[in-house]
């Protein structure tokens, strides 16, 4: 796993106030873990996306906080609703000596005979496979090769997933990660015969119902510490 690093400061700006950090061009992020209190800290938001970029959610991350360096994982990213960017990130600090649980991310490569020749519909069930093991040896990601799905219902099972030994799985193994289905029967259509006459057509008015209580617009999300 290559390392990678990130310059962080600690930040004494919380609450509804982070977003003047945001128009600067700085991310507001927290570190914690299961011996570290929750310290507010800040990124620079330009360095944090193309680092992000280029590595996978169970990608170990040094974060250099004033010249001590702490071993982390992303533990969870809020994202604006319509956009999508960034506005906060919560890192968890982790022990390279202590076991964790995290998820790993499934990755599909290939391409299925049964669907490019047969028609057939590639169905995804499990995205992620539950680990624990020592951070070193926590998997990038998890591969998984659709090239042998060569018939319709042909399916892959957790189980079918090479688990390299220092590693313990935690997900079920009989959970579906892919399966390859018949392609959906095309539905006739159905026309209905209407008999016309020469009467004219009667006209009903429905009234509109209050619809009391019922909350309007999108809240952007509180900002966090």
């Amino acid at each position: 796993m290559e390392e990678v690093t990130l310059k962080a400061n600690k930040r004494e700006i919380i609450g509804k106030k982070v977003k003047l950090l945001r128009r600067q061009g700085i991310l507001p992020a927290v570190i914690y873990g299961r011996k570290t209190d929750s310290v507010p800290i800040s990124l620079d938001e330009r360095e944090v996306n193309r680092v992000l970029a280029t590595i996978s959610s169970s990608h170990l991350i040094n974060l250099d906080i004033d010249g001590e360096t702490l071993t982390t994982l992303i533990r969870d990213r809020q994202r604006h609703p319509v956009t999508g960017s960034i506005l906060h990130i919560d890192f968890y600090e982790v022990s390279m000596t202590e076991k964790l649980t995290t998820a790993v991310n499934i990755i599909i490569r290939g391409e299925s005979p049964a669907a490019k020749n047969l028609g057939g519909i590639l169905v995804t069930g499990q995205e992620t496979l539950e680990v624990e093991c020592l951070p070193q040896d926590l998997p990038e990601r998890f591969v998984v090769d659709i090239s042998n799905l060569g018939e319709i219902g042909d399916t892959v099972y957790v189980r079918d997933i090479v688990i390299p030994s220092e590693v313990d799985l935690l997900t079920d193994p009989d959970e579906m990660v892919i399966v390859i289905t018949a392609p959906a029967a095309e539905e006739e259509e159905i026309v209905e015969e209407v008999e016309i006459t020469d009467e004219e057509p009667e006209v009903i008015e429905r009234g509109k119902r209050d619809e009391e209580g019922e909350a309007e617009g999108e809240s952007e999300g509180s900002d966090e510490e």
